[in-house]
């Protein structure tokens, strides 16, 4: 079974205030892009892990062999799978690659092993892996309450056209959400213009409701973030915001044709860059 694992931006990511749990109370709008990661699965008596990305571990630090081995053990059965995850999602970049490969390897292995497991179910598991891995197991637009693992889906009429720009250093979500100020409080009001500005879909006022609270706090330790942008900016893009805990932002253009005009121009700036769409059914799909 081959599986297409995409990306996904925050359109709207509210930082509200700590929680007695240690985490922080959020509020986002998540949205699927088509950057995608391929995951191959297929029986085997063991679960092995081969990826095309030499830095990554392969071990029980991958969130797919963590996932691979959650699902056998909460299922209860004896199976194995030899898994092979080609990337093309940078890591560590605030677009969630290893969540949408954890929610896949859940997905596949599902129907691999003949598990016949509900949507509801398999969140359970996902839950347990991070906060983002709930969301690629529904469809491409939700709003994230909680932790960001609570998920309303939204309407996905209205698709976009996107530049994402990489600067090819990574980010650590612990050390950003380390800067957030002690007895920070805010409501979400954001989120309540993106949501708004969805149901008009109304491109420019979409891109002009983009928000992200985290990008304040990463941006000093990371000055390439405010480049990046003032560069999308520059070249077009209607809005450009800090997708989750960075350091990819991303421009909302007015088509694709718009979108792959920008992501020539601020590729010559030495960063990757991708003009994608966004996507409206199933986050994950099999190929």
């Amino acid at each position: 079974m081959v599986l297409r694992t995409p990306a996904k931006v925050n359109l709207a990511l509210e930082v509200l205030r700590k929680r007695p749990d240690g985490y922080h109370e959020l509020s986002t709008v998540l949205q699927a892009v088509d950057l995608c990661d391929r995951l191959t699965v297929e029986t085997a008596d063991t679960i092995t892990l081969e990826t095309s990305e030499p830095g990554l571990p392969t071990d029980e630090r991958n969130l797919v062999v963590r996932a691979a081995r959650m699902l056998r053990d909460a299922a209860g059965v004896d199976r194995g799978a030899r898994i092979r995850l080609e990337k093309r999602i940078p890591l560590a970049a605030g677009l969630g690659g290893g969540s949408s490969d954890a929610a896949a390897t859940l997905w596949g292995l599902n129907r691999l092993w003949g598990l016949r497991w509900k949507r509801e179910r398999l969140v359970e598991l996902a839950v347990a892996l991070g906060m983002d891995v709930p969301f690629f197991l529904g469809r491409g637009r939700a709003l994230g309450t909680g932790r960001g693992e609570v998920l309303r889906p939204l309407p996905s009429v209205g698709g976009y056209a996107l530049v994402l720009v990489n600067p090819g250093v990574p980010l650590s979500t612990q050390e950003v959400y380390g800067r957030v100020p002690p007895g920070w409080q805010a409501e979400p009001e954001g989120t309540k213009r993106v949501v708004e500005a969805l149901r008009t879909r109304n491109v420019a006022k979409l891109a002009a409701a983009l928000t992200n609270h985290l990008e304040r706090w990463a941006e000093p330790a990371m000055p390439v973030i405010g480049r990046m942008k003032a560069a999308l900016l520059a070249a077009g893009t209607l809005g450009a915001v800090m997708s989750g805990s960075g350091p990819t932002v991303f421009g909302m253009a007015r088509s694709l044709d718009q979108a792959q005009q920008i992501q020539r121009r601020v590729n010559r700036a030495g960063w990757a860059a991708w003009a994608v769409r966004t996507n409206s059914g199933a986050a994950i799909r099999a190929i």
